[in-house]
């Protein structure tokens, strides 16, 4: 192919979101798990896919209790959201060394992050075991939105919200960049009969 090397089997879409899942274990320990696998899957019902490898500490939690939360970090939060990726929920209080506060969900029995602008509770409603990682499709019960995050259509502007994003392509965090256009929009002009 001209002008493109061929990099292998590769899982280096750049970047991807970065989001990090609540549980509580058996004993009712809240716990946050750091994830770049993550992202929507179905829009009827609304679900979102996060994908985990079986020794981490929130596999054995979402198969137990078969509710998460998928909690989107803003840049700011950049430091929180990488220390809970670097140590484990079992010998670590996550929330409390991360300086992060938590309440219940109101629809399921998973943790929502206080300070993070979008939070989303979700019931389990299918697993696929891939290979090194088992994949969980939540559907989604309820998301929640900073009220300093809404746009003025009621929903979450990615601009006020300024998530987070990583690249497996040297393990970098990275912010969102500016708006390009309108989606279903800007690629009119191309439509045959609308030049």
């Amino acid at each position: 192919m001209t002008g493109k090397k061929n990099i292998g089997a590769s899982v280096a879409l750049c970047p991807t979101p970065l989001a990090l899942c609540g549980t509580y274990d058996a004993g009712g320990k809240p716990n946050l798990a750091t994830l770049a696998w993550v992202g929507v899957c179905c829009s009827t019902p609304p679900a979102v896919q996060i994908s985990l490898q079986r020794p981490r500490y929130t596999y054995e939690a979402i198969l137990d209790k078969r509710e998460f939360t998928v909690n989107i970090p803003s840049e700011k939060q950049a430091k929180a959201a990488d220390f809970c990726g670097l140590v484990s929920g079992r010998s670590v209080d996550k929330f409390a060394s991360a300086g992060l506060t938590q309440r219940r969900g109101e629809f399921v029995n998973a943790p929502v992050v206080n300070e993070f602008p979008i939070c989303m509770e979700c019931r389990v409603i299918n697993v696929l075991e891939l290979g090194s990682h088992v994949l969980f499709v939540g559907e989604i019960l309820a998301s929640w939105v900073s009220e300093d995050c809404l746009g003025s259509g009621g929903n979450a502007d990615p601009s006020l919200v300024a998530p987070l994003l990583y690249s497996p392509i040297g393990h970098s965090y990275y912010g969102m960049g500016s708006r390009v256009g309108g989606a279903f929009d800007i690629g009119k002009t191309l439509i045959e009969g609308e030049k």
